[in-house]
C-alpha cells in the first residue's frame, strides 16, 4: 500500500539517536506554553504561532514527530499539511532525531576556505558517520551508536574565525581539522 504525500512528509525515521530522546506527548507544560503562544494572537491568526510551537516541541524532544506534527495542527485548527509547509522550510527544524550531540558545521566561504570540509570530514571519521545517509530533505547524518550526529549549516557569523561549529548550543571557534579530536573529547559518548 503506498503512502500519501503527506504521510510520506510526516514520516520520522527512526536513527540510531532515538534511544536519546522521550517519545512525544503532549503534557501540560507543554499545552500551557502553546496556550500561552496561541494567545499572542487573534483568534483567526493563531496560526502564526506554529513555529513557536515547534521550536518548544523540538527544544522539549529533539525534533518534530508525526505526532507532534498532529498536535501542533490540532492546537492551532489547521490541517497538518499547513504544519508540514513550516517544517520542511526551515532547515533548523528536524523530523528525525539527532545525535545526543548534534554537530553543526559553517560551510560558508570564509569557513570553507578555513577548512570547514576537511573538520567535518574528520569529524564524520572520528564518529564513524557516514555523511552519504544525508540528503537535501534530511541533512543530518548520525553516528551508528547514536551518540553524535552532523551536518553543514550556513554562516553561523563568526567569518574571522573559521572553521566554526555548533555542538548543540554550545559554539566553537578556529576549529581545524587537527583539533577535531579535542572537541571531541569534551563530549564524550558516555557522558
Amino acid at each position: 500500500m503506498s503512502n500519501s504525500i503527506l504521510e510520506k512528509n510526516i514520516a520520522s525515521p527512526e536513527t540510531p539517536g532515538s534511544k536519546f530522546f522521550p517519545p512525544f506527548a503532549a503534557d501540560d507544560e507543554l499545552n500551557a506554553k502553546a496556550d500561552r503562544w496561541i494567545s499572542h494572537y487573534p483568534e483567526d491568526q493563531k496560526r502564526s504561532a506554529v513555529l513557536m510551537l515547534l521550536h518548544d516541541v523540538q527544544h522539549k524532544f529533539g525534533y518534530i514527530s508525526a505526532e507532534s506534527i498532529d498536535w501542533v495542527a490540532g492546537k492551532l485548527d489547521i490541517e497538518p499539511i499547513k504544519v508540514v509547509e513550516v517544517v520542511t522550510f526551515y532547515p533548523g527544524l528536524r523530523q528525525s532525531a539527532p545525535g545526543k550531540f548534534h554537530i553543526r558545521v559553517c560551510r560558508t566561504l570564509s569557513c570553507a576556505m578555513a577548512g570547514s570540509y576537511e573538520l567535518m570530514d574528520k569529524l564524520c571519521e572520528l564518529t564513524k558517520i557516514d555523511r552519504s545517509q544525508a540528503t537535501h530533505e534530511n541533512p543530518i547524518a548520525v553516528s551508528p551508536c547514536g551518540n553524535y550526529s552532523i551536518e553543514f549549516a550556513e554562516c553561523l557569523a563568526s567569518c574571522g574565525t573559521g572553521p566554526v561549529c555548533l555542538v548543540n548550543d554550545d559554539f566553537h571557534e578556529a576549529i581545524p581539522a587537527e583539533k577535531a579530536n579535542e572537541l571531541l573529547a569534551k563530549y564524550p559518548s558516555n557522558s
